[in-house]
């Protein structure tokens, strides 16, 4: 029995006569064909959506979005490597009818066309709306970090100058050192001559000028750290790790585990971010909903903004320890008695409340002790290591607090869905595609770079959920109502 046999290279017809066989007619390359081709670039704001009337004829914008979109729903986030794709690939082949541009003008594509990109998520997102793929009754919102173009060592803070500094001086103190007393020593080990330690001395010199403007750049600055490469990133825990990133935070609808709404941050975490990402999203779904969040959201402030707007929210409490490490003595263990206005301790002791604490002029809050009760307290070792006693400070809005804590207790089985909500787009896009860094520099670079990945894992969703041939049934019917 003989082996399957290919084709002879050397016959007059090898592969089908026409480009369009080259897909077959369920191929998901096809939706993005006819999605970007319903597009109006002109209303979106596309850079030369409107045929040039001077000039070399450029690729029209639609072919290049075409290119940018297959390429990120196939990990292919490079220029370089989608210019290597429009050669080889069948489907881009296809897709782009055998336009071949390289890596310059694709990445000039995006560069061109930041704020148009995202209006393009935008788009695809109204358009998941139209086909009722959002819930809007259960959204989680979370933060991630993505690392940013910028290495460690182009990031500075002011003790890691000042650190650098020192040991520049000292360097440079070193060699002026050995330039006057080499001609003393006498030893069988060569030592540098008189102009190459002059060269080594300018090089240090010149490291110790640029480390000076670094310094004084940012002590003219209200930033507390400096980024060389990529100036609007920042040092952040990542995974264990302690690297330069953006903190991308995303609001996911539960229905479908669809990405809503984006923001690149380059905040560390993830306070004060709450508020922001629910206003938005109410303003995007034109209706309240359900919140949760993690733990890392638990501010007053926008638990307070966000109940204002009607917004039920099922966010984790915050646990502070003690100085002593003890789980007992946690601030949480301290039980509040409203109808008398105290605090009773694990100790079994009443604390009352002693003095108000301001901040810019405004009450924001009261502590509440018992010191009498705790000089004489066996377990005082165990609570705290204050000479005084222990004190519990309780905040205007605890009140509310208490509510969004015991409603995320009565619903902990919605708060439990949070992570197969909110990490799944996170798991899939880092983890999946590969794309847990960027390839830009700057925040609206970033930005882009994030709204495509976020079109991409939505488009393979709606995919997934609808099937090829609805979404291409959907489509032609909408092309048809709405004629491009």
């Amino acid at each position: 029995m003989g082996y399957i046999k290919g084709e002879d290279r050397n016959q007059t017809i090898l592969f089908p006569e026409s480009i369009d066989e080259y897909v077959s007619n369920n191929n998901s390359v096809r939706i993005i064909d006819e999605y970007v081709n319903q597009l109006n670039l002109k209303s979106l704001h596309f850079n030369r959506a409107v045929t040039p009337s001077i000039g070399r004829p450029p690729y029209h914008p639609k072919d290049m979005l075409k290119l940018y979109l297959y390429g990120y729903l196939n990990r292919i986030h490079s220029s370089r490597r989608l210019e290597k794709e429009a050669i080889r690939n069948l489907e881009v082949i296809w897709l782009i009818r055998k336009l071949q541009p390289d890596f310059k003008t694709i990445a000039d594509f995006r560069k061109d066309n930041k704020r148009a990109l995202k209006k393009v998520f935008r788009d695809f997102t109204k358009l998941c709306d139209e086909w009722g793929l959002f819930g809007k009754e259960l959204i989680a919102i979370d933060g991630s970090k993505f690392r940013a173009c910028n290495s460690k060592k182009n990031n500075y803070n002011s003790k890691k100058l000042k650190r650098n500094l020192k040991y520049l001086n000292k360097k440079i103190e070193g060699y002026l050192n050995e330039l006057d007393n080499q001609d003393k020593l006498e030893s069988p080990d060569r030592k540098p001559d008189a102009k190459e330690i002059a060269e080594r001395i300018k090089q240090l010199k010149d490291r110790k000028e640029k480390y000076e403007k670094y310094q004084k750049k940012l002590e003219e600055s209200s930033e507390t750290e400096l980024s060389i490469t990529d100036p609007d990133s920042r040092l952040m825990a990542n995974n264990k790790h302690v690297e330069v990133c953006y903190n991308v935070q995303t609001t996911v609808d539960a229905k479908h585990k669809l990405i809503a709404d984006f923001k690149v941050t380059k905040n560390p975490n993830d306070q004060g971010q709450l508020a922001p990402m629910v206003l938005r999203a109410k303003r995007l779904f034109g209706k309240t909903f359900e919140v949760v969040a993690d733990k890392g959201y638990y501010q007053a402030l926008d638990l307070q903004k966000c109940t204002k707007e009607g917004i039920t929210l099922y966010v984790s409490k915050q646990t502070y320890a003690n100085v002593t490490g003890d789980r007992a003595f946690y601030s949480d263990k301290f039980k509040y008695n409203k109808s008398k206005n105290t605090y009773l301790c694990p100790a079994g002791f009443e604390l009352s409340s002693s003095r108000a604490r301001k901040q810019a002029g405004k009450i924001i809050g009261y502590e509440y002790h018992n010191f009498a009760a705790c000089k004489d307290c066996k377990l005082r070792a165990r609570c705290t290591r204050s000479k005084k006693g222990r004190y519990i400070f309780r905040q205007i809005g605890q009140d509310l607090l208490d509510h969004i804590d015991a409603q995320t207790k009565k619903n902990s089985e919605k708060y439990k869905l949070r992570q197969m909500i909110v990490e799944h787009p996170f798991g899939t896009i880092k983890r999946g595609w590969g794309a847990y860094y960027f390839l830009t520099k700057r925040k609206v670079s970033v930005s882009t770079e994030a709204s495509l990945s976020f079109l991409a894992y939505n488009f393979k969703r709606v995919i997934n959920i609808l099937g090829t041939e609805e979404i291409l049934r959907r489509l032609r019917q909408r092309r048809e109502v709405i004629p491009v």
